[in-house]
């Protein structure tokens, strides 16, 4: 490893409007693609290969490998699909990536789809994401009136359309198969394989699939070469990535550095642990991955390391829990997720999640019996590989993983609540009383545009202490429903107010 932060794709994410085609054209912008274009699509992929450049959606399938599966002989369009519905807990990559420079992954997809003979792609974004389908879109219409999109783009005779596409809010879609059935318009469902994407993905034709950062990642390449490239990172993890470090630590947030930094220097970047506390355990790429502990503070956090060490890099998603947090609760947290999320095609996935869901719900409450761990455990093996996708695995990763370092918690659960051993509001980054300021404040505002005499029936008052405080925030909330204060149709947070001449208020 060289340095310890590498910034390439966030470089420029604090100067002033770095979205703006204008503003990423004087950092270089687009002098990549021009490049590109002088150089075959054989040499473009090869560039690529040559990298070491790794998938950065979890999976860490060589990029330009990928590529090259595309068969060439096959008469039907090629497609790039770009993975952009980040959904996986603790991941907040791809969505900062395509709002501070939407033009590093514009030209990304322009190269790829250039090395893969591809004339049209698509960009699949997390549909709640609106503000940042409108910045792709506005990206992306910026490129086609320069010229960098659309036909016999700066004169090189190829052409390329790209559609930015806004997914219906499904975690299921970021699996590649269900991804392309949602984008052919269909419910998002993982398909059977084979065949797989290269040979018929979209529309039945070859397709492939690639997260954002990967694609966002080609630029560089281009640009610098791939000795550059792989000049950072590990032997069998080359590169740069972002990593995305949640939880209980002072200074939250996105650090770019190469593949192998370890743990304890992230949390140190991040200026270390809360203060007061110590580490207690960790996802190294998401809740989807087997969870991780101190002792491995030290370890490289790169594909071929975190594998050996029982884990999985994933999307580098570092959710940072302290001494004060139940494993229990967070683990229970997690299977509520897949639960809601499965797609309900796979039975094993789909009754699997509602039943772990019930027995956690025990060991939380301090109601499991004797033997109650041993048949969750058993569920979950019935769980995992049983299933279409990955959506299985990842949900009794953390579980199995969970016990296995935490045994003795799930053992109290036959006997004391959860929230009695960890009492929630010391895990808690913001008192009850901050929430409740929060949502008064909100009040306040809301009341006084409402006249005088409504303070009082529109007042929020904090949740009484509860049995299980993990239902506070909850309270909260219902609270303010019942003064009104909270929309309850989506139409009211993005329809503008009108005054009585009709005019915006």
């Amino acid at each position: 490893m060289t340095d310890t932060l590498t910034p390439v794709l966030t470089a420029n994410w604090g100067d002033k409007a770095p979205w703006k085609i204008a503003e990423y054209e004087k950092q270089g912008g687009y002098d990549a693609l021009r490049k590109a274009l002088t150089m075959t699509q054989d040499e473009v992929m090869n560039a690529v290969k040559d990298s070491g450049l790794r998938g950065r959606g979890g999976a860490g399938f060589p990029t330009g490998m990928k590529w090259s599966f595309v068969p060439q002989s096959n008469p039907n369009p090629k497609y790039l699909v770009v993975n952009g519905d980040e959904s996986e807990p603790g991941t907040c990559k791809d969505i900062p990536l395509m709002m501070a420079t939407p033009h590093t992954l514009v030209e990304g997809v322009i190269i790829a789809s250039y090395a893969i003979r591809a004339h049209h792609a698509f960009i699949y974004i997390r549909g709640e994401v609106l503000h940042v389908h409108r910045r792709m879109q506005q990206a992306v219409r910026d490129a086609y009136a320069k010229g960098y999109l659309g036909k016999n783009i700066l004169g090189s005779g190829y052409d390329l359309d790209v559609v930015v596409h806004a997914g219906a809010g499904a975690y299921i879609c970021g699996e590649e198969t269900a991804l392309l059935d949602s984008l052919e318009g269909r419910r998002g469902q993982p398909r059977l394989r084979p065949p797989f994407p290269a040979v018929a993905g979209l529309y039945a034709s070859p397709t492939v699939v690639n997260n954002v950062e990967s694609i966002a990642s080609v630029p560089s390449i281009i640009a610098n070469g791939p000795a550059w490239f792989a000049s950072m990172g590990t032997e069998k993890s080359k590169g740069y990535g972002i990593y995305s470090l949640s939880g209980h630590v002072t200074n939250p947030g996105q650090y770019e550095a190469p593949l192998g930094i370890t743990l304890r220097e992230l949390i140190k970047l991040a200026g270390g642990m809360r203060n007061g506390h110590e580490l207690k355990f960790f996802t190294p790429g998401g809740s989807s991955t087997q969870i991780l502990t101190k002792e491995h503070l030290d370890l490289p956090l790169d594909f071929d390391s975190v594998a050996a060490a029982g884990s999985l890099l994933g999307t580098r998603a570092l959710q940072i829990f302290d001494e004060t947090t139940s494993v229990v609760r967070t683990t229970l947290r997690w299977i509520e997720f897949y639960k809601h999320e499965s797609c309900g095609k796979c039975t094993p996935c789909r009754e699997g999640n509602w039943w772990l869901v019930q027995m956690l719900k025990k060991f939380e409450a301090g109601h499991a019996s004797e033997g109650d761990l041993d048949k969750m455990l058993d569920v979950a093996s019935n769980i995992g590989g049983r299933s279409f996708c990955a959506l299985a695995d990842g949900a009794v990763a953390c579980l199995q993983s969970a016990v296995k370092e935490f045994r003795s918690e799930f053992e109290a659960g036959t006997h004391t609540p959860a929230w009695e051993l960890f009492p929630y509001e010391k895990s808690a980054l913001f008192a009850a009383s901050e929430r409740t300021a929060v949502a008064a404040s909100h009040t306040s505002l809301s009341t006084s545009e409402a006249g005088e005499g409504a303070e009082e029936d529109a007042k929020v008052t904090a949740p009484p202490p509860l049995l299980n405080a993990r239902d506070a925030d909850e309270v909260v909330v219902a609270e303010a429903e019942a003064a009104g204060d909270i929309p309850t149709q989506l139409n009211e947070v993005f329809e503008p107010k009108t005054n009585d001449e009709g005019g915006r208020a």
